[in-house]
């Protein structure tokens, strides 16, 4: 889309919001100064979720607040890369920034691996996917999750190739320390069905029985098993991924499906794949972050139709993904009956709907860089709409849902924020700004690797590829 299409959309989103009683002042065009003033506070106020939150002891951060909670380690991940985010954005000092880094790449690195079912942190390289957030060993019974464990590598390796400062000692142990935590995962022992990697293991029960197959967040775990110079997956790893692709056609948006967005954010956010191509899309004649993009409008017309008769859901207020919710009940709510859930996989697609009412507003912040011209005016409306209810102290509350008016007239609206819906706001909104996340992973020698052994060519890995 060129910007001068970007700008009349946003402008007739305006035109659109201007005839609501409630809202005279339209969302602002993504390329303005008052979208430039919002996406300032919402950065830096999310930034500070991962700054003002994680234990400064070992770099843990809370899977959520300000409800008490364990720590996620994908959560961790995403505040290993909004401390770089910080520094460049003058939240705080690069040396503050290291040292957080260097605090938390210390943990993981001398933590316990083993296979003993309470007091160990991870096994063979991979980690719990929550830890205690005072003594970082394994959380009640939860797996040892493969995938969370990539995103926390994400981070690592992102904060590997920023610190890049030989001469500062600080620096010198961040990547020496990010290499040995990425070089010690196995991802060899967590293929029980070789090449594809199994969703996670418990001590007492072994492997999970299913496999990472199918398009969702996990892209980004291929590319590091591929990418890694001591327990490589087989490549052929790559095409057994893509063997469960779907391809279909949802509200006008021809589209590899998956229906919550976080599918289409979570891998985007440490790699641009906008003109790189794998073998699956060059067949389809587009990249994954066109993808992404045809997903995000698909979601937004999805919610302009509302065919589930929703209160709230408007082109300017949408995004369904996996969020907090109001909870389990069955309600009847103006002589209809509805189902609410809590935490809960929404979305939208032709693959599925799972939808109940409940809108995320990291939905359309991870989609930001996708499409500016109605991620930026969705996120202004939710603001604008809905007040201190749902943006305060670290930006967006995770979730809000109108309809379930069973307690309060308004509807719902969570009173936490969730550290791997934070994460994606933050990071995204810094590589729609300058691509510094991309940027930086663009010179990680383990990502390009991944990608190549993946089959990806074109664009910026022109080139880089053996």
């Amino acid at each position: 889309m060129t910007r001068s299409t970007q700008v009349a959309a946003a402008l007739a989103a305006a035109i659109l919001a201007a005839c609501g009683t409630n809202h005279a002042e339209g969302p602002p065009p993504p390329d303005s100064v008052q979208a430039a003033g919002f996406l300032d506070t919402l950065e830096d106020r999310t930034f500070h979720y991962f700054w003002d939150l994680t234990n400064t002891t070992n770099g843990l951060t809370p899977d959520r607040s300000p409800t008490q909670s364990f720590s996620s380690i994908a959560a961790v991940g995403f505040a290993l890369t909004a401390y770089p985010i910080g520094a460049e954005r003058n939240y705080i000092t690069r040396a503050q920034a290291a040292q957080r880094a260097v605090t938390t790449l210390r943990f993981f690195w001398t933590a316990t691996q083993d296979s003993s079912a309470s007091n160990a942190t991870g096994y063979h390289g991979f980690f719990y996917h929550f830890l205690d957030m005072t003594t970082g060993k394994r959380y009640q019974t939860v797996e040892l999750s493969t995938i969370d464990t990539a995103l926390l590598l994400a981070g690592v390796l992102f904060c590997q190739s920023y610190f890049d400062n030989t001469t500062d000692s600080t620096e010198a142990t961040i990547h020496r320390l990010a290499d040995s935590i990425y070089r010690r995962t196995d991802w060899q022992w967590a293929a029980p069905h070789a090449p594809l990697v199994a969703l996670g293991w418990h001590p007492d029960s072994g492997f999970i029985r299913y496999d990472w197959r199918g398009y969702n967040e996990a892209m980004i775990l291929y590319i590091l098993a591929l990418g890694s110079p001591t327990h490589a997956v087989d490549t052929a790893a790559w095409s057994g991924w893509t063997s469960a692709y779907q391809w279909g056609t949802f509200y006008g948006q021809t589209h590899l499906g998956f229906a919550p967005l976080f599918g289409h954010q979570y891998s985007h956010v440490w790699i641009d794949f906008h003109g790189i191509q794998d073998s699956y899309m060059r067949a389809h004649g587009i990249d994954y972050f066109e993808n992404s993009r045809r997903a995000t409008y698909g979601q937004r017309a999805y919610a302009a139709a509302n065919p589930g008769g929703w209160t709230g859901y408007s082109d300017r207020i949408w995004g369904l993904t996996a969020s907090d919710g109001p909870g389990d009940f069955a309600l009847t709510l103006g002589g209809r009956p509805r189902q609410f859930h809590g935490y809960w996989a929404r979305g939208a697609s032709f693959t599925e709907t799972p939808d109940d009412g409940t809108i995320a507003p990291t939905a359309a912040g991870g989609s930001i860089p996708f499409a500016p011209e109605i991620a930026i005016p969705a996120l202004w409306a939710m603001r604008q709409t809905y007040g201190a209810s749902l943006f305060s102290t670290y930006g967006f509350r995770d979730a809000f849902n109108p309809t379930f008016t069973q307690s309060r007239a308004a509807g719902w609206f969570d009173v936490d924020y969730l550290g791997i819906d934070e994460g994606p706001i933050v990071a995204m909104i810094e590589n729609y700004r300058t691509g510094l996340v991309w940027r930086v992973m663009k010179t990680n020698p383990y990502i390009v690797r991944g990608l190549c052994r993946a089959g990806f060519t074109g664009g910026w890995l022109a080139g880089k590829c053996p």
